[in-house]
């Protein structure tokens, strides 16, 4: 593994975003399977053309990744009420507190967390049983999505305070617990980072991904309580394109 010391070339990927993307939302008719999946995306709108036609798509394979000096990603999150939304494509916390991520200069609000089954990115060609992504955006209209990988362990503790409450078809619930989106990330904050795209239609570029290295538990229940109201909601994993990933240990 080779090592970049100077982070000076981590800038532009992180900040030199040109595209404004809005994080994943239900405004067509597009799905994870048959005539609706993936291969289909691009052809069921024009402003979808992207999701064929980029050339830095997400999710994408972990498999070699350079060493280089990105510094860290500031965790400034805060209590939230738990707004938990079934959008027809999956279930989303809407954030309505006052959390946020730091990267260098750049600030970026987190706007919700979703999640995914199994993971999208994979590790050596391996999925996990889920993946979930905190969505941000700083003043500019730029994304941020930070990637959390959870494997089959015991009972995430953090999830069981609104995973029962998950609403069965589209509809969104208010609950009266709040969470810290913080105790949902691994101890160890130490990430890949790579430029992507969102996973969903309209599969925009430009969005900076920083995806944790640890996992965190989740119940094989868990997994099945999600994938039993969702199903399987992973795009597959998109060519590189000769993109590089970078590692902070």
């Amino acid at each position: 593994m080779k090592t970049m010391k100077t982070a000076l070339l981590v800038v532009p990927m992180c900040f030199a975003l040109n595209a404004v993307a809005s994080p994943p939302g239900d405004s067509a008719n597009w799905g994870y399977e048959g005539s609706t999946g993936p291969d289909h995306w691009a052809a069921m709108k024009q402003e979808f053309a992207v999701c064929s036609e980029g050339k830095r798509q997400s999710p994408i394979n972990i498999d070699r990744s350079v060493s280089a000096d990105l510094g860290t990603i500031e965790f400034n999150y805060n209590d939230t009420k738990i707004e938990v939304v079934n959008n027809g494509h999956t279930i989303q916390v809407n954030n309505s507190a006052d959390s946020s991520i730091k990267i260098g200069a750049g600030k970026f609000e987190l706007l919700q967390f979703h999640f995914h089954s199994p993971s999208e990115n994979t590790v050596g060609n391996k999925p996990f049983d889920m993946e979930m992504h905190l969505v941000h955006k700083n003043d500019q209209g730029e994304l941020a999505v930070v990637g959390v990988f959870l494997k089959t362990g015991g009972a995430n503790n953090q999830l069981s305070k609104f995973w029962k409450e998950m609403p069965k078809s589209k509809d969104k619930k208010m609950l009266t617990a709040s969470i810290n989106p913080k105790d949902l990330l691994p101890a160890n904050k130490s990430f890949y980072h790579f430029k992507g795209s969102l996973t969903t239609p309209p599969c925009s570029e430009g969005v900076s991904w920083f995806v944790m290295k640890d996992a965190v538990d989740v119940s094989k229940d868990q997994v099945k309580e999600f994938l039993a109201i969702v199903g399987n909601n992973a795009r597959p994993v998109q060519a590189d394109n000769g993109r590089f990933v970078l590692s902070k240990n």
